[in-house]
This record gives C-alpha cells, sequence and structure tokens, in this order.
C-alpha cells in the first residue's frame, strides 16, 4: 500500500511559496521524502508564472507576505481555479484564521506544524480534489444519458431543440444555412409484424449508426421518436444537404439488416429545410417544414428526398395555373 501511495503521489505537483529560504527547506523535505514533485518560489511574481504553466494541484503560501497574502490567495484561486491554497502562518489568531477562510483558503496551518499533520493535510485536499473530479465527470456522464438516446446512442428530443436554437443564431450572425432533415423508415410496421420486437430495436439501433457514421462532427443526429430520425447539418447550402440526404438514402436501401435468423431490407423517406442566411426562424419552424417535406415524400411514392422550397413552389404554380 505505500509503495501504491508513493507513486501516485509523484504525479502530484505542488507549488510551495516563501520569502525565507530556510523555511522553504523545511516545507520543502517532507514533500519530497512523500515523493511529491514539489516546486518552490520565492516571489508571488515569479510563483504565479509557474503555476499558470505548471498548474499545481496544491498551492502552499507562507504568509511571511503578511500584506499580499490574502491577495495572493484571491489571485491564485482565479488562475487556478481547481487548486488547493494552502496558507501557513505564525499568526494563530481566531481573526486570521477566519480572514483566510473566508477569503478561500483551503486550509490554514500554524507554524511550528508537525510534518506528518502537514502531510495528512496535503492528503486530506487531493482526496477532495480527487472526488470532485470524479463527481463532475460522473454529472457530464449523466447529462450525456439525459440527452442521449439508449438505444441509437444519437441525441434525444430533450436537448436537440436547444442545440438547433443555437446554431440558427450562429448561423444568422455568420450567414449561414442550417439544415434539419427529417427521415422516416418506409413501412417499418413491418418490421415488427413479421419479426419480434428486439429485431425491431435491433433494426432501429443500426439505423442509428448509419446516421451516425453519415453526419460530421459538427452535425446534430438525433432520434426523432419511433423509427424517424432528425438531422441538423450546419455551414451547409441546398446541393451539399441534397446530396447528402440522396447518400442516406441509398445507404439504407443497400442495407440488409440481420440479426440471426431474422432479416429485412428497408427503405426510407426524407425531406429537408434550409433557414436563408439572415432568416429569423424558430426551431419548431424549420422542423415543421422539414416535417412537411418528408410527408410529402411519404404521399408522392416513398423512398425518395424533398425539399420543403420546392414543394412550396409547385404550390404556387398550381394555383396561378
Amino acid at each position: 500500500m505505500m509503495l501504491e501511495k508513493k507513486q501516485n503521489s509523484g504525479t502530484r505537483r505542488i507549488l510551495v511559496i516563501d520569502q525565507d529560504e530556510h523555511s522553504l527547506g523545511v516545507l520543502l523535505e517532507p514533500l519530497k521524502w512523500e515523493g511529491y514533485d514539489a516546486k518552490s518560489e520565492t516571489s508571488l511574481k515569479s510563483a504565479l508564472r509557474v503555476a499558470r504553466a505548471w498548474q499545481p494541484h496544491i498551492v502552499i503560501i507562507d504568509t511571511l507576505i503578511h500584506e499580499e497574502s490574502l491577495k495572493a490567495l484571491e489571485i491564485f484561486k482565479q488562475k487556478l481555479p481547481h487548486a488547493s491554497i494552502l496558507l501557513i502562518s505564525d499568526d494563530s489568531s481566531t481573526e486570521s484564521i477566519i480572514a483566510a477562510l473566508d477569503s478561500g483558503a483551503d486550509d490554514y496551518i500554524i507554524k511550528p506544524f508537525v510534518p506528518l499533520e502537514l502531510l495528512a493535510r496535503i492528503r486530506t485536499q487531493l482526496r477532495i480534489r480527487d472526488l470532485s473530479q470524479q463527481l463532475v465527470f460522473v454529472n457530464e456522464r449523466l447529462k450525456e444519458l439525459v440527452d442521449t438516446d439508449d438505444l441509437t446512442g444519437l441525441f434525444n428530443m430533450r436537448s436537440l431543440y436547444q442545440k438547433l436554437e443555437f446554431e440558427i443564431e450562429r448561423g444568422k450572425r455568420f450567414q449561414r444555412g442550417i439544415c434539419v432533415i427529417m427521415m422516416d423508415m418506409d413501412c417499418f410496421k413491418s418490421v415488427n409484424d413479421g419479426h419480434d420486437h428486439l429485431f425491431g430495436s435491433f433494426v432501429i439501433s443500426q439505423i442509428g449508426k448509419i446516421v451516425k457514421r453519415s453526419t460530421r462532427n459538427i452535425d446534430i443526429p438525433a432520434r426523432y421518436g419511433g423509427d424517424e430520425f432528425l438531422m441538423v447539418l450546419t455551414e451547409v447550402n441546398y446541393d451539399g444537404a441534397y446530396l447528402f440526404c440522396e447518400r442516406l438514402r441509398k445507404t439504407i436501401e443497400k442495407t440488409t439488416f440481420k440479426s440471426g435468423a431474422d432479416t429485412i431490407k428497408l427503405t426510407a423517406s426524407i425531406g429537408f429545410a434550409i433557414t436563408k442566411p439572415g432568416e429569423s426562424v424558430s426551431a419548431r419552424e424549420i422542423v415543421r417544414q422539414a416535417d412537411n417535406a418528408l410527408y410529402h415524400a411519404k404521399r408522392t411514392g416513398r423512398n425518395r428526398v424533398c425539399f420543403f422550397d420546392q414543394i412550396e413552389k409547385e404550390k404556387v404554380k398550381k394555383k396561378v395555373s
């Protein structure tokens, strides 16, 4: 266990700041004995420069730099928000301890200190730091789970509209179009009617993989619900959007979905709409337009791609004639 602790200690960076060379030696000795990666500086200015580049896990500041110690504490907390700041002082007054802790110090150590106690306090701060990092990781993972569809790994509708609104605003600012694509599998009911529901789930998951592979990192692929999918393409014009839709449609048409004894081939209908540069349109409105284009593709034969603007132009022509 001691060997494991020493190995872990070597990855922990500790910066010690003290104007007095002898005091620095007293502080550094137990740190190096414990195996920490420790550095020392005698001025706040040089220490801050080192800290920015080195990113220590713990900063120990001796308050011999009296009037500057709390100011230094504030600066280090601002520049190194994830580091623990420990103040060491020969001032044991309650007022000084309260002032330091209220100013953001993570611990206050009174001199003369016992080296083993100093090491124990450092281990405590490192444990707190590790737990905080684990909590951040868990929270990020929970957010991913909330925003992600379990079956396909794509975004779900809970998070989609917020992301789409952001992209529309960004597109408006930079005078770029945003494309929304709605895709629905043709006659998907036949999958569940002719096979069990596990196979239906398998097919949906495979379609999700096709969608994921087809989109870029800057795009937003989502499962809209059931066998419907929605994709947001950024920085794209009509030609690029249409080619994407056709390529996706053909990929699905050529795919044989097979799991055990179950096998099936399917097609998909796709509708898309594109915002005009500088146009003010809500996320729900552009999704509605793409959905209307999808409905037109379904109604006019399935396994095809339809563009919302073209449908609107055809309606106008019919009214004129």
